[in-house]
């Protein structure tokens, strides 16, 4: 009896084990620079930070505030939100795409390195597809940056080819380390990260392989993941790699990481090994649609064989695949123009139908830099779930945690990455590029109050405020509009909803006056970046003046052009704060219902 006892409590056991969900972890858009790396064929190491007596190789503060990414403190971030996803006890990471900052050498080393510790100390496994920045060609192409701080707080440009080197007299730093790696580079360095299979797979196979589940080889899957195995014609004549592949790390869980990157020749006549001759990825799917198609053949396949063997299939690639601006695509393009806003970067229809025919439910992506949760339901009563996933160089830096509960219902939390030991660690150095450019009397000098901010979080704020003034505003918004807007308090904009109505009488006119557009400006991106989290950091009264105002002017008749502009806007405005949740969800395909949590 205390024999079968003991079967029988094993068993239970085992079952109990078995029956746990599995999680796991997306990071996205890391962009990592090796903030301490070095080169292999050059003595430089960087600039002496007086604060720990490290040297750093580190952009300045100006470029990374006109930039969509922080270039530097990300650094700190990123193992920040590994520690933190290593005290959850989770062991499966995926990085959908941008792990690198262009896939130069030292950082693949560097980024190689730091995964290789987690791995080892926590038993973490990594999985990673490609971003437009890694590789930011199919070849390897010559580069470097013009905006590496020198000793001065000045600019550094290093270089991989002197050719490169925007002014004569600038002070330069060469090294083949710094050249953007192509396809082949990046399988080199970070193979053991998902592009080739290990001992530890249950499965893996790439688009071009042939062996089914039950004809599972690791030698053949080994050959299979070879460079010249996984070539497909991009266009009549132009032969490119495809780095997607497929693994079951645990039993029960396909993870497929899809290369969404698609590089079209600029001339059809030109040379298919030219590394100049290609054109950018950041499209995303929309150019998969043209000259990728094979990428829907495969996932349909795949549907096809974890419905056979009852497999849970998990997507993931850098590119969304459905929208991911809450609707406000229409409003957008009136207010701004077809081509601004990054709307090229939305996913035409079509992808979102190609996917949901193949059958795919559930799918993780980056590359916006934004927190969001994307839905579409079809008439045959599927459901398509895009979940977005911030960036750790960006506001709300995070990360999400995907739970399975069963091949049907799922839950995605966001983590948010608030307090990052040593954030602050490069601040002496951007103190002395702030005395710099005041002694040059440089026009608009970033903001040094960014260096009082307290935690990353804050910081990562700070930057955006900093980006939307010095970067989206005089390249995306017509001039006219900002100069009158931005006169105007709130009052005034309650005014003007009004229009010939101007009762003011039934609303609390003060609290109105405490805020100006320019801060509903900086919600406004606040929001498209983090969603329904943005609200943390928004005054409530300030949220329940702008449905006032949302309210005011779509029921306000008018030919007036500004007045159509300020009602495009609190249109877009409304939609971007009240989209999908995007914070800590439950998924129910079976029901075709999302529930907050």
């Amino acid at each position: 009896m205390k024999f079968l006892f003991s079967i029988l409590f094993l068993g239970h056991f085992v079952i109990s084990a078995q029956q746990k969900p599995v999680q796991i972890a997306f990071l996205a858009d890391v962009h990592f620079q090796d903030l301490y790396g070095e080169f292999s064929d050059s003595d430089f190491k960087g600039i002496e930070n007086p604060g720990t007596g490290k040297k750093t190789i580190l952009r300045t503060m100006d470029s990374q505030l006109h930039s969509t990414r922080i270039f530097n403190e990300n650094y700190f971030a990123f193992l920040a939100a590994l520690d933190d996803i290593a005290k959850r006890n989770i062991k499966i990471v995926a990085l959908p795409g941008d792990f690198t900052d262009d896939g130069q050498a030292y950082n693949l080393r560097g980024l190689k390195k730091i995964l290789d510790g987690y791995q080892k100390k926590y038993g973490m496994r990594f999985f990673i597809t490609t971003g437009n920045h890694d590789p930011v060609g199919p070849f390897l192409k010559q580069g470097g940056k013009s905006d590496f701080m020198d000793e001065n707080g000045g600019e550094l440009s290093i270089v991989s080819d002197e050719n490169l080197i925007r002014k004569k007299d600038s002070k330069s730093i060469f090294t083949r380390d710094i050249a953007m790696s192509g396809y082949l580079e990046i399988l080199n360095s970070m193979n053991d990260f998902g592009f080739a299979p290990s001992g530890k797979d249950i499965f893996w196979q790439t688009p071009f392989s042939k062996d089914s589940y039950q004809q599972f080889q690791f030698k053949n899957a080994l050959k299979d993941s070879e460079y010249e195995n996984r070539m497909y014609e991009v266009s009549s004549g132009f032969s490119v790699p495809d780095l997607s592949y497929m693994v079951e790390p645990t039993d029960g869980i396909w993870l497929m990481a899809i290369d969404g990157n698609t590089y079209i020749p600029k001339n059809i006549d030109g040379n298919p090994d030219d590394e100049n001759n290609y054109s950018g990825a950041s499209i995303g799917y929309n150019n998969v649609l043209s000259n990728k198609k094979h990428l829907f053949l495969w996932v349909e396949k795949v549907v096809t064989e974890a419905k056979r063997l009852n497999k849970t299939l998990i997507a993931f690639t850098h590119y969304p695949i459905l929208d991911f601006n809450d609707d406000a695509n229409s409003e957008i393009k009136q207010l701004l123009g077809n081509d601004k806003w990054q709307m090229d970067r939305v996913p035409n229809d079509e992808v979102a139908e190609l996917f949901a025919k193949a059958g795919l439910k559930l799918h993780f992506a980056g590359h916006m830099h934004i927190n969001d949760t994307g839905v579409k339901k079809f008439k045959n009563g599927k459901m398509l779930v895009n979940i977005q996933v911030s960036s750790l160089a960006a506001y709300i830096p995070g990360y999400k945690i995907l739970t399975v509960k069963s091949e049907d219902e799922f839950e995605v939390e966001m983590v948010c990455i608030k307090n990052v030991p040593r954030f602050n660690e490069l601040f002496s150095l951007y103190e002395r590029e702030f005395k710099n450019l005041k002694t040059q009397n440089s026009s608009d000098i970033w903001n040094h109050d960014i260096l009082k901010t307290k935690n990353y979080r804050d910081f990562t704020l700070f930057h955006l405020k900093e980006l939307v003034r010095l970067r989206f505003v005089p390249s995306d918004w017509p001039k006219d509009f900002i100069e009158k807007a931005s006169k105007l308090s709130g009052k005034d904009l309650l005014k003007l909803s009004l229009g010939n109505s101007k009762d003011l009488s039934k609303f609390n006119t003060k609290s109105f006056e405490t805020w100006r557009f320019d801060d509903a400006l900086l919600n406004l991106y606040q929001f498209q970046s983090a969603d329904e989290l943005a609200k943390k950091d928004i005054p409530k009264k300030r949220l329940s003046q702008y449905r006032i105002l949302e309210e005011n002017f779509t029921m306000l008749e008018t030919d007036d052009e500004f007045l159509t502009q300020l009602k495009l806007f609190f249109a877009i405005l409304e939609k971007l704060s009240t989209g999908d949740d995007a914070d800590h969800l439950k998924i129910d395909f079976k029901r075709g219902e999302l529930l907050k949590l």
